[in-house]
């Protein structure tokens, strides 16, 4: 039996390192670097949280306009992570980050909905969430269902964005954009040929199949209590000298 420190993440990360080498892996993380590269464009402040490892480094992180960056993954995974510590045990004040990035870090994990929570904690209020998963019925999502070792290598279990989005909602956020993306499916034919980005991103006339994977963006929302003024106290009226009767 492992021990019971041991971390949820502890998966054969050689073989997670080898595929994101792999020319479908990498063609992946470049695409979907791209990808968040607009996404991000409108997210400001001081801190951005990227928690586990996507790619080899920080490819994801390279469109972030937050004044700082960082990486949080479990020992092992990734030589360019900043913090290790464990997803569902964030080792971060409550409330101190502007902007946090989930790259599919949910579908590896045995409890996803507490890492949900627990990036909610370290978020401040208004703070920006993204979400990058696979979509269940997919070509991707049933191959990752149907291989022994998960595909992309470890892959636990695929979310679909309605259960995201609930988990979301059910945490007070807005969700104020949904993309979908990734036309190609989960083989690497094709992509030496110059496919890259574009079939990755943008359904084209020679690859028309459904998008695989989606990129979900919400806000934390604050809702202020709006306090009620105290009703005065009616006072009693008085006919022909005597007092009208109230209820009490």
């Amino acid at each position: 039996m492992a021990p019971a420190h041991k971390s949820q993440f502890q998966e054969p990360h050689s073989a997670r390192l080898a595929w994101w080498a792999s020319p479908l892996g990498s063609a992946l993380v470049a695409a979907e670097s791209q990808l968040l590269g607009e996404a991000l464009e409108d997210v400001f402040g001081w801190e951005l949280l990227q928690i586990g490892a996507w790619g080899a480094g920080r490819e994801l992180l390279s469109g972030a306009r937050t004044r700082h960056q960082a990486i949080l993954a479990p020992p092992g995974l990734s030589s360019s992570a900043d913090i290790r510590g464990r997803p569902t045990q964030l080792p971060i004040i409550s409330d101190s980050i502007d902007a946090i990035l989930l790259p599919h870090i949910l579908e590896f994990a045995t409890d996803p909905y507490a890492i949900v929570r627990e990036a909610d904690r370290v978020l401040v209020g208004e703070g920006r969430l993204l979400v990058l998963g696979f979509r269940p019925w997919s070509l991707w999502g049933i191959r990752g269902r149907w291989s022994r070792s998960g595909f992309p290598p470890g892959t636990r279990r695929i979310l679909s964005e309605r259960r995201i989005r609930e988990w979301l909602v059910l945490l007070g956020y807005e969700v104020v954009s949904a993309q979908h993306y990734l036309f190609h499916g989960p083989w690497s034919g094709g992509l030496a040929a110059g496919a890259g980005a574009g079939r990755m991103l943008r359904r084209g006339l020679t690859y028309p199949l459904p998008a695989n994977a989606y990129l979900l963006k919400a806000r934390k929302r604050i809702y202020t209590l709006t306090p009620i003024r105290p009703r005065f106290r009616e006072r009693p009226t008085v006919l022909g000298g005597l007092i009208k009767p109230t209820p009490r």
